[in-house]
């Protein structure tokens, strides 16, 4: 099975910047194949990733859902949904990328989303790395689609109210019991030095502190020119500052449960 990070956060916290970013080290490290889910319906990791989303699985439900009914004789709903699947994957070197789009409407989803969950479960089989850009808020844990998940990061700006979201959101992954190994918390966009007030607060996110990620001029720049992360320079305080949160990450998938509770001790 491949090693499947989850980012999520309050929206505005930058969680789809650090989802990107996170994709991006990956390929540069050569750590693919790598597939990266835009779970969020409000779709813009494409844009960041410098990809074309022609379809998405929202839609591919939909159109399945109008046109059950006048499927060509002899061809199950399965294979059907397996083929659009493959049309919504997006490929580009060392990493496809697959769009959720929007939510449900009032329609019965039950059997097009049960056959969709077990191909998404074997495409995902495919790959050695899952990034996951879920929705803002929490809303995706209530629905239990972070699901098997290695590490959630959830991603806080340096302020109070973002980093009480943080807790509630990781208080509410554990109440779920959602089957998710590792749970850290992010700060994003930081200038300057994280203040000392804001250490009682982190502590009581109960969330390891995975890292922090300064602010980066370069990433605004590059956002406003509408050209993908690809383009950030090595030097890059947020490359940088993000890059030693990944190879944390990557130490706890190569270490034991035991080895991994002593470290976040």
């Amino acid at each position: 099975m491949p090693f499947t990070i989850a980012v999520a956060g309050k929206g505005g916290t930058g969680k789809t910047t650090i989802a990107a970013l996170l994709i991006e080290l990956l390929r540069e490290r050569g750590a693919g194949p790598i597939l990266a889910v835009d779970a969020d319906p409000n779709v813009n990791l494409h844009e960041l990733l410098g990809l074309e989303v022609a379809r998405t699985v929202g839609e591919l439900r939909e159109e399945t859902l109008e046109r059950i009914a006048d499927l060509p004789a002899g061809l199950p709903k399965e294979q059907y949904l397996e083929l659009g699947l493959q049309e919504c994957l997006v490929e580009d070197e060392g990493v496809d990328l697959l769009v959720m789009g929007h939510g449900e409407g009032p329609k019965c989803y039950c059997m097009v989303n049960h056959i969709l969950r077990k191909y998404i479960d074997v495409l995902r089989g495919n790959y050695k790395y899952v990034v996951i850009d879920n929705e803002a808020g929490m809303e995706h844990l209530s629905r239990r689609t972070t699901q098997d998940v290695d590490a959630l990061i959830v991603v806080a700006r340096a302020d109070p109210i973002s980093i009480r979201s943080a807790r509630r959101i990781s208080e509410l992954a554990a109440a779920l019991k959602l089957r998710i190994k590792g749970r850290y918390l992010l700060v994003n966009d930081l200038a300057g030095e994280l203040p000392p007030a804001l250490e009682a607060e982190l502590a009581q996110t109960g969330l390891p502190l995975l890292g922090v990620v300064p602010h980066d001029e370069e990433v605004l720049r590059l956002a406003l020119a509408g050209r993908p992360l690809s383009n950030l320079s090595a030097g890059s305080p947020a490359k940088r500052g993000l890059a030693r949160s990944l190879e944390a990450l990557t130490r706890e998938e190569r270490s034991t449960p035991k080895e991994v509770e002593q470290r976040w001790r």
